[in-house]
């Protein structure tokens, strides 16, 4: 599918509370045959989603250490992976190291996910991405680990002020500019 009509059907389910807010671009290199276009989304004439940019608002992770380290990661722990650890460990660790045990586990298992996620990103093609987003269920794009399917999904007019709001624990656990751009739907509410 040419570009233009691609980005004609993403802007058609556009949340219309973003319209002239959230801009698909694309840059070409039409005198490189082998070289693709770069593809990228702005929000409010700023680039938001081009991992290639350092002047990007949002933080990429570089390393497994850096996301464990960042302060703003929520990450809850249930009872029962409190209970499991504590089987686990037959009873020998303070109940007070249980919860910082479940946690360290939790934020390994959170940044392999995040770093496997950025880098697909990274070798991804925007437009076979688009295109998968538009023949998939929205469900199926918010659930998925794909951060550009998350984002296309979290700006579709489909999704309600109900699901909206109701995806607030989810999201703690998505990559920031997956947090990003739900704050920003939110802020439209």
């Amino acid at each position: 599918m040419a570009w233009s009509k691609l980005k004609q059907n993403l802007e058609s389910f556009l949340c219309p509370a973003l319209h002239g807010r959230f801009e698909y671009r694309s840059t070409s290199y039409g005198y490189l045959p082998g070289k693709a276009g770069t593809c990228y989304i702005a929000v409010d004439k700023k680039n938001v989603l081009n991992m290639s940019d350092p002047t990007t608002l949002i933080r990429w992770y570089q390393t497994e250490l850096e996301i464990k380290n960042d302060s703003g990661i929520q990450i809850p722990i249930s009872n029962e992976e409190i209970d499991d650890l504590r089987k686990e460990t037959k009873g020998i660790v303070p109940e007070n190291r249980l919860q910082v045990i479940a946690r360290g586990r939790k934020l390994s298992e959170h940044a392999k996910e995040l770093l496997l996620a950025q880098s697909s990103l990274s070798k991804s093609n925007f437009i076979v991405v688009a295109n998968k987003f538009l023949s998939t269920s929205i469900e199926e794009s918010i659930d998925s680990k794909d951060i550009l399917l998350n984002v296309l999904a979290l700006v579709d007019r489909r999704i309600g002020k109900k699901r909206i709001l109701n995806m607030t624990e989810k999201m703690k656990s998505k990559h920031p500019i997956v947090q990003y751009i739900y704050e920003l739907r939110l802020s439209t509410l």
